[in-house]
């Protein structure tokens, strides 16, 4: 059975207003205290769900039990593997198989038909303690937009104002968690979200953002601002410019390579499946089962994982902490295109950190904290093709100051330049090849 595409309406959804066109003002528009409450809702789901998933995630695989039969890996793999199939195939969960890293991340990329809850619910849990390599900011984003379609259909909100309701819920959502109150702000900025509506909408944004760190920090709860600490670097230096922009180059190789790996395993992946749900699952459990047991460092969205490396990255070595990246990169393209629920930004940031971490015992004179977020700034700006958000977020997870932020927006901005010099250049090899193909044949031109 092939995967079902979300394509239906939501019936809930209400018809278009017809207020005012000027786009700014309507007597439907949501009142204040709707952004407020859909804000209150979903920092509340926010807290409740990451709070349930570290009591399973811990409770499960931290348990006395497991830590002592290693063979429960594989077979917990494949339970949830299966519990992500079963999921798909009758309770209609999304999955993000045909889109890129951030499609997981956009309001609107997943359909948010509210009807579609339970099944996103199991399989987001599932897909995370599944040893899958995704993070759970994805899930999480196409949580809230469900809740926020469902609060949309009872305050009776507009269609033309529903995606600047839908990005306020998710504001709330990711400032909570990641501890910025102006994180989703900007990345609604660098969507373009809302057209004509963009100014009220990125108010909005603001506000429930601004309630959903507040409430969340108010409550003491978990966030991952200052989550790697870094020592400040206190100046900046010609050879540290220089280090920024050759890691920014390889910033720009890695997004490359997670970006092929995307494509190529994407298509082996449909090739040997061909919308075969439950086999493929199956079958990435087991590989994903392996992978983890025999390389427990990979597994997972790699929040806890990272650490033993960055204590202690010479107990790896430089070719170890290596490939360890690169097997990140690896099963987090796997993860993907096998209809794991998840998000990008944990294993791309666990990749990246290895190869930092590698370079530093190269180079040990070089403060880590360059190597480590000036890789991480140029490929997730890449690869999420949100420059300003990635820089924000490396700057707030790995608490740089202004100093080393100057060499994460030059770093991003070398990769975004590379980036853009290699879709040019496959731009032109499809043309070539669009030519070529409508060339006629010489032995057609025969009498």
């Amino acid at each position: 059975m092939a995967d079902t595409p979300e394509t239906t309406a939501n019936p809930a959804t209400p018809a278009p207003d017809a207020a005012s066109t000027d786009g700014t003002t309507s007597p439907t528009t949501p009142k204040i205290w709707q952004i407020i409450l859909i804000a209150v809702v979903a920092i509340a789901f926010t807290a409740i769900w990451l709070g349930l998933y570290e009591l399973l995630n811990k409770g499960i695989w931290s348990s006395s039990f497991v830590t002592s039969h290693r063979w429960t890996v594989l077979v917990g793999a494949l339970l949830f593997s299966l519990i992500v199939g079963l999921a798909q195939k009758f309770l209609r969960a999304p999955t993000v198989i045909h889109g890129g890293g951030m499609e997981s991340m956009k309001t609107g990329a997943v359909s948010n038909a509210y009807d579609t809850f339970p099944g996103a619910l199991v399989s987001s849990y599932a897909s995370l303690l599944s040893g899958a390599s995704v993070g759970p900011e994805g899930p999480l984003g196409i949580l809230v937009q469900k809740i926020a379609a469902w609060a949309r259909a009872r305050l009776n909100i507009p269609r033309r104002t529903a995606l600047g309701f839908d990005v306020a819920a998710s504001a709330s959502a990711y400032n909570g968690i990641i501890g910025s109150p102006l994180f989703t702000g900007v990345l609604a900025t660098e969507f373009q979200v809302g057209g004509s509506m963009g100014l009220i909408f990125l108010v909005w944004n603001l506000l429930a953002g601004v309630v959903g760190y507040l409430i969340y920090t108010l409550l003491g709860l978990h966030v991952f601002a200052k989550y790697i600490p870094f020592k400040p670097i206190s100046s900046i230096t010609v050879p540290y410019v220089i280090y920024a922009i050759l890691l920014g180059v390889l910033g720009a190789a890695l997004a490359l390579f997670t970006a092929a790996a995307f494509q190529v395993i994407g298509r082996a992946v449909e090739r040997a499946f061909n919308g075969r749900v439950m086999l493929r699952i199956l079958v990435a459990g087991l590989v994903i089962g392996i992978i983890v047991y025999f390389v427990p460092e990979v597994g997972f969205a790699g929040e806890t994982q990272i650490f033993p490396m960055i204590d202690n990255p010479a107990k790896y070595g430089v070719i170890a902490l290596l490939l360890l990246g690169i097997l990140k990169l690896l099963l987090l393209a796997f993860s993907f295109k096998s209809g794991y629920l998840g998000g990008p930004t944990f294993p791309l940031l666990f990749g990246c950190t290895m190869f930092g971490m590698a370079l530093s015992l190269i180079f040990p004179g070089v403060p880590v904290s360059i190597f480590v977020l000036c890789i991480e700034a140029g490929a997730i700006s890449l690869m999420l093709s949100a420059p300003l958000t990635s820089i924000l977020l490396v700057a707030i997870i790995g608490t740089a100051d202004p100093y080393t932020i100057a060499l994460l927006v030059l770093s991003s901005v070398v990769a975004l330049l590379i980036g853009n010099a290699v879709k040019r250049l496959q731009a032109q090899r499809v043309a070539r090849r669009a030519a070529q193909r409508s060339m006629p044949h010489p032995q057609a031109s025969r009498p």
